[in-house]
């Protein structure tokens, strides 16, 4: 009886994969993950050219080993930092130690978070976010490659299949792209495996967000440093929040470190549970125009955790460049 069951289990795995399974070119692995590469543009200042051409690069649209039994896509190594699963695979060395995720959009995530929470790549954070080529020349310097080559390929990839535009997106733009995506669910790529003969990449889909509908508006649920939170439609209120979601709109200025009567902006993320008293990389370089609000609300940090860990009052003004400590305090 147990092998009846267990070749039904088979039969079903074997079946469902063929009912999911896509054949991905370079085009369509950039329209499966354009939006993580936009989202993590606006959430971390990385250029979604960068991004998307490095995983197509590092994970060879996809179909690299590490891709397809890793879900590996940036070729990123475990490090000392590294307290997931491992994978092991010659590369510099013989068995180096690969970091493996659940899913490729962990695996995004993590991209994200390696660069900004690094110091060597801090440097990259001062160019232009349209600056694909010195972003890519950057990261040859700061050691995320060791072939020469490296920055060449890259910018080949971006101006080939004009990766550079996704740089260009709007906050308003990508609120429409994600209302337009996939219905209700906005779906990453994971690797199933490879067709060598035609260099295509065999997929499934597994949802990383849903949407809410009320009426006719839709929010994508967005999960960032671990807290449930949407980005706020044109003309929107926290009393319109509340009453989509069930919230009581002190919650929500609570939530958001924002006082009563604060008006929301078209784009602007805002969070439906308490942020954490760490922030999701370890430390944050001012840019020119940021308050310590809008850097607690872009790394889900509550403002009163992040002036605690930098010894600042109400009253501090940060300057522009100033590192700001988001998981320990910063040192004396």
């Amino acid at each position: 009886m147990n092998r009846i069951r267990i070749i039904i289990i088979l039969l079903f795995v074997i079946f469902a994969n063929e009912i999911f399974a896509q054949k991905m070119t370079p085009q369509q692995y950039v329209e499966r993950f354009k939006l993580t590469a936009i989202h993590h543009r606006f959430e971390y200042g990385i250029p979604a050219a960068i991004t998307l051409s490095q995983g197509i690069l590092e994970s060879g649209i996809g179909g690299s080993y590490l891709a397809v039994n890793a879900n590996n896509h940036f070729g990123i190594k475990c490090h000392s930092d590294w307290k997931g699963k491992r994978i092991y695979k010659d590369d510099d060395a013989k068995d180096d130690c690969f970091r493996v995720y659940k899913n490729a959009d962990d695996s995004y995530t993590d991209h994200a978070l390696f660069l900004t929470g690094k110091s060597r790549y801090e440097f990259l954070f001062s160019y232009k976010i349209t600056d694909y080529k010195k972003w890519a020349k950057g990261l040859k310097k700061a050691g995320y490659a060791t072939n020469p080559k490296y920055p060449t390929r890259l910018i080949d990839i971006i101006e080939k299949y004009d990766l550079s535009k996704y740089d260009k997106v709007s906050k308003s733009e990508y609120e429409q792209m994600l209302e337009q995506s996939s219905g209700n669910k906005v779906i990453a790529a994971v690797a199933v495996g490879k067709d060598e003969t035609k260099d295509t990449l065999f997929v499934k889909e597994i949802v990383v967000s849903e949407k809410v509908q009320n009426k006719n508006k839709k929010h994508a649920i967005l999960y960032h440093n671990r807290v449930k939170s949407i980005i706020v439609h044109q003309n929107e209120s926290v009393v319109d929040i509340a009453r989509k979601f069930d919230i009581h709109p002190r919650r929500i200025y609570k939530y958001n470190d924002m006082q009563k009567g604060t008006e929301l902006k078209s784009g602007m993320r805002i969070y439906l549970q308490p942020k954490r008293s760490k922030g999701d990389v370890k430390y944050h370089i001012v840019k020119r125009g940021e308050t310590l609000w809008s850097i607690s609300q872009q790394h889900g940090i509550k403002l009163k955790s992040l002036r605690k860990r930098n010894y600042l009052s109400e009253k501090t003004k940060i300057k522009t460049g100033t590192k700001l400590y988001l998981q320990k305090k910063k040192p004396l």
